[in-house]
């Protein structure tokens, strides 16, 4: 009879990338500042774009958690999941500090992933901001106005970086906030932004900004040329009310749409529903003390303080800057102790 599935604490997983970052994380988990480490892949079973296995997660036992998942679907993702989306784990959580501004830059939705990738899955992401430093932390949403396809063309064929950030809608942030970023619509985070971001499981992203970030446009486009590639860019206009729809605000305590549970508050705008779930749990609030998580495949990030998770065959320790992944088949767990913790989920 095979072992039981357990929650299981996840090491750092910092696959190189081409820009700055990486503090807020290492003084989150308590590890060593990688100066080009600015993003963690929590429970990963996506590769990046360039293939090899960078990016996915390696169990402590030695397994990847990918093959974890094919050999066992069920017992990791449970019959309705399997349904709906096959043995993808239809996620991908990672820890992402910005030390410099990304580029301005989008992602593909599913049609266009399936026509030109080949993938079921396209980019939809989002972002939930759990640490700002700097005088002005800011991300960058969707152009201000509705912008000519060939303006914006000229923009990337002449790299003209200040035209594109002077478009986009420049939106302070503070931890608590979570923004939405639907497939096709430009964005950027700025510097000193630390956030956990739940996304499609994929690593498509279309570079509009690429000089003076990436060797070449071809990774800009990803071998697609511009001309397609900006077939799928949102060039509408987003102003202060549109924008609403992506972005909730929020302070260090749970909040979102059910803030009356000051114990389990869901934390994104209803636009990401079909795409992944994120809440902040602090069962200390809870009447005893203690929360009950349904049956699922999830991630865990605790963000303070210490707690435990109990299953019918035992109990995790998960302390700040833990990150764990929990199998469908854990069952229902039993969350206690003064911790604050994200559980980010699948769609339903």
């Amino acid at each position: 009879m095979p072992e039981p599935l357990e929650p299981i604490v996840l090491p750092a997983n910092q696959p190189p990338q081409f820009y700055r970052g990486g503090a807020a994380i290492a003084a989150l988990r308590g590890d060593e500042t990688r100066e080009y480490g600015p993003e963690d892949w929590v429970a990963s079973t996506t590769t990046r774009f360039t293939g090899g296995p960078d990016g996915l997660t390696r169990l402590p036992d030695g397994r990847w958690l990918a093959d974890a998942v094919t050999a066992d679907p069920r017992g990791w993702l449970g019959d309705p999941h399997l349904r709906r989306f096959g043995d993808s784990t239809a996620l991908l959580v990672k820890l992402l500090d910005a030390g410099q501004r990304l580029p301005v830059h989008f992602h593909p939705d599913d049609r266009f992933a399936r026509a030109h990738f080949d993938s079921h899955f396209g980019k939809t992401e989002a972002w939930i901001v759990v640490g700002a430093s700097g005088d002005d932390p800011t991300v960058y949403t969707g152009f201000r106005e509705t912008l000519p396809a060939a303006t914006v063309r000229d923009w990337v064929r002449d790299q003209d970086a200040p035209s594109m950030l002077e478009a986009l809608n420049a939106v302070p942030v503070a931890p608590g906030d979570t923004v939405v970023i639907p497939a096709g619509l430009p964005h950027a985070i700025g510097a000193g932004v630390f956030v956990v971001e739940l996304q499609q499981p994929t690593d498509f992203s279309l570079t509009m900004e690429w000089r003076d970030f990436l060797d070449s446009p071809e990774q800009g486009h990803l071998g697609l040329g511009f001309d397609t590639a900006l077939q799928v860019l949102d060039t509408s206009g987003w102003d202060e009310q549109r924008l609403t729809s992506l972005i909730r605000r929020g302070d260090d305590e749970p909040a979102g749409r059910d803030a009356t549970d000051p114990a389990a508050a869901e934390l994104l705008a209803p636009l990401a529903d079909g795409f992944f779930r994120a809440e902040r749990l602090f069962p200390r609030a809870a009447p005893a003390g203690t929360l009950t998580l349904t049956p699922g495949f999830a991630v865990l990030v605790a963000l303070g303080g210490a707690g435990t998770l109990a299953s019918p065959h035992g109990e995790t320790p998960i302390a700040r800057g833990d990150t764990v992944v929990v199998p469908y088949g854990a069952g229902a767990l039993e969350l206690s102790g003064d911790v604050t913790v994200l559980r980010c989920r699948p769609p339903a």
